[in-house]
């Protein structure tokens, strides 16, 4: 028997990409609803290549009609509407913020801990809600993943160049509108992004906190804590760049225990949902560009780090719409179904 799914933040562009991707996959939906806000009602959005969805109210739907629902709408839209649905017993997988750090919400990437996914029933002490972690946090827990187990991670660093589309699409829009007007002398007018984004980089991601970091930099070292294991020290710099769609990272680990290239190389080559692209020549590796529209979380520039015991440096690229939000969701939804998990 399927499952009746609906999709919070259906107009948005992960929203889209999140329909695009169950229908890509074949979830077993029986009834999909897109809902968004009233604004939107009457609205069309495709699902797959031959269906079109009319868009509800979300204010005005009943949870209950659905078991489970995948929330891309904003932090403060879940805090309302997904204890809503959760109470009703509707599963949620969030992607938003609002839920990743409480203590009976589980915060999810299948690659790295699946087990967690009953957690969240209320008869085990959850919420009914799962929660999707940072975009970049997403794809840099499921490189770490098979290293930490083999050689644990006990430090990372890591610096992050991340697309515009993060931010939404207004965001997007900001950045063709800025790229537009360079090239016929118009004026910028920073309107989403603190400074010009066009032909430029922005280090600051989100809020700035007390110690100098963002929340977007907390974000990072919180949740692959939660994820991955809490005694992994990380620290990252997040920096905004104009790309439309896909998150790169510099990433340098340190582990408590010996490792070779070889063996990095081997083990993230075996890693699901990793792909190793690495060749030491001209294009012998993974833009964003290449990314965009992929599912895989990609890997190269493989090389040790020779400034301290037990170090490694690479690099990683993945489609932040997609593993980073859109596909992440989808997946726990598939894991919940390949077990039959329902929430009443």
């Amino acid at each position: 028997m399927g499952y009746k799914v609906a999709v919070v933040g259906a107009t948005g562009a992960v929203g889209r990409e999140m329909l695009q991707t169950l229908a890509e996959r074949n979830f077993p939906a029986d009834k999909v609803y897109a809902l968004a806000s009233s604004k939107s009602t009457g609205q069309e959005v495709s699902y797959g290549d031959d269906k079109v969805l009319t868009v509800e109210a979300l204010d005005k739907f009943d949870f209950a009609k659905a078991e489970i629902a995948l929330f891309s709408a904003g932090g403060d839209t879940a805090k309302t509407y997904a204890p809503i649905a959760g109470q009703a017993g509707c599963l949620v997988i969030d992607n938003s913020s609002a839920f990743r750090m409480d203590v009976d919400v589980p915060l999810m990437v299948p690659e790295v801990n699946p087990g967690s996914v009953a957690s969240c029933l209320t008869e085990n002490g959850g919420r009914n809600i799962i929660a999707n972690p940072n975009c970049s946090t997403a794809q840099l827990v499921v490189a770490l993943k098979p290293l930490h187990d083999a050689f644990m991670v006990k430090r990372v660093v890591v610096s992050t160049y991340q697309a515009v589309s993060g931010a939404g699409r207004p965001a997007m829009d900001e950045l063709f509108n800025q790229t537009k007007g360079i090239y016929v002398n118009d004026t910028v007018q920073p309107e989403i992004f603190t400074k010009q984004i066009a032909f430029n980089a922005i280090p600051h991601i989100d809020v700035f906190l007390d110690d100098g970091f963002t929340r977007e930099e907390w974000k990072m070292t919180a949740e692959t804590k939660k994820i991955l294991d809490p005694t992994i020290e990380l620290v990252a710099h997040c920096v905004r760049i104009p790309v439309f769609v896909g998150h790169s990272e510099a990433v340098f680990i340190e582990t408590e225990r010996p490792m070779t290239e070889k063996a990095v190389r081997n083990l993230l080559n075996e890693a699901p949902g990793v792909i190793v692209v690495d060749h030491r020549a001209n294009e012998g590796y993974v833009t964003p560009h290449e990314a965009a529209g992929e599912d895989a979380v990609y890997i190269s520039r493989i090389r040790q780090d020779p400034t301290v015991p037990n170090g490694m440096v690479f690099w990683c690229v993945s489609d932040n719409l997609r593993k980073g939000a859109a596909l992440n969701s989808v997946q726990i939804a598939e894991l919940i179904a390949a077990q039959d998990i329902r929430g009443r």
